[in-house]
């Protein structure tokens, strides 16, 4: 379904992606590992269209992404979750709900079908995004790109700042997500969370993959290693 091939990624004179590789197949859940610094978000932007790669391939698909507008990726099937969520102050939860559905067609995901995954979004359907607590933003971010319909959902972090009842609710969604099939490329530091959920790891050392395979094939030693766990 993804399939990025060696992609280099500048900030400045900083090479920030070194020839970093992975695809996601369907029904995937890939989790993409690292200490901070280690170009995890950076892959992200890149798919998404947010940072322009200076070389390698794209594609989604079979469609090549580099050089497309963010929306044009959207519509093709690729939801996002930054990290830092990017809820608007002043619109409501139903009011960010609505917005991201429209125009989207029909799909399994739409505004009741998000009120079902996390209640406590409909309790808060009227209050505006300033007024949410972290784990409430986080629940309305996945809700966001969920009512896009997406074939594939990037997340950056979602257990990131976020006590463990939270982390617990947002594990079983996306269990729930994983078991219906949805492909999902998953940035996560949470070597736990990432290990239920995980079908594939990749791990990336400062820019470079150092491991790509099966979860249960990540030995200790490398975990300690690149992960510090």
């Amino acid at each position: 379904m993804l399939a990025v091939e060696d992609l280099h990624v500048f900030y400045g004179d900083s090479h920030v992606l070194q020839g970093v590789g992975l695809t996601v197949a369907p029904g995937e859940v890939c989790c993409l590992l690292g200490r901070n610094g280690a170009g995890k978000s950076t892959t992200l932007k890149s798919v998404v269209g947010f940072v322009l790669p200076r070389a390698g391939r794209i594609r989604f698909r079979g469609v090549p992404l580099i050089g497309l507008p963010t929306h044009r990726v959207a519509r093709l099937g690729i939801g996002y979750v930054p990290e830092d969520r990017r809820i608007f102050p002043t619109l409501t939860v139903a009011e960010h709900l609505a917005v991201a559905a429209r125009g989207n067609g029909r799909g399994p995901f739409d505004v009741e079908a998000v009120y079902r995954l996390f209640p406590r979004l409909r309790e808060r359907a009227g209050v505006y995004g300033r007024a949410l607590s972290g784990g409430e933003q986080q629940m309305l971010a996945i809700g966001r790109a969920l009512v896009g319909n997406p074939a594939l959902l990037l997340l950056d972090e979602p257990s990131e700042g976020l006590g463990p009842m939270v982390v617990a609710e947002i594990r079983g969604v996306l269990a729930a997500l994983k078991g219906a099939g949805l492909s999902v490329l998953l940035v996560e530091q949470n070597l736990p969370l990432a290990r239920a959920l995980g079908d594939r790891f990749v791990l990336l050392s400062k820019g470079r993959v150092v491991f790509a395979g099966a979860a249960a094939d990540l030995r200790p030693e490398d975990a300690r290693r690149y992960l510090g766990v």
